[in-house]
């Protein structure tokens, strides 16, 4: 699966045999903002002017937009893999937040 981001949203694209088009939809939040495209560039641009729109409409319901993450992350992992990666930050001179966030980043790449 493949997916473009835009404005902090995220659109994921699929391949629609049937009607030979590329569907899309904003992925991580509570609204439904879906679009299509015949060709990569058609979609592309539908995937921004559908943001724009969204946030555009948000503005004038005076209603506040979903955002897909607030940047906020809990997670539950086995004490060894916490203090491996303690002391991993601690190795390479950071914070285990700054160091999670790296390898986050870098997994998700």
């Amino acid at each position: 699966m493949n997916f473009l981001s835009y404005k902090g949203y995220v659109a994921v694209m699929e391949y629609d045999a049937l009607d030979h088009i590329l569907v899309g939809r904003i992925s991580g939040i509570k609204d439904i903002i879906a679009f299509h495209g015949e060709t990569v560039s058609e979609f592309e641009n539908e995937f921004r002017a559908s943001v724009d729109h969204y946030l555009l409409t948000c503005e004038k319901m005076g209603k506040t937009p979903d955002k897909p993450a607030s940047g906020k992350l809990m997670l539950r992992v086995p004490p060894e893999v916490h203090c491996a990666a303690l002391a991993a930050a601690q190795a390479s001179g950071v914070s285990l937040n700054q160091w999670a966030s790296r390898a986050l980043m870098q997994a998700a790449a």
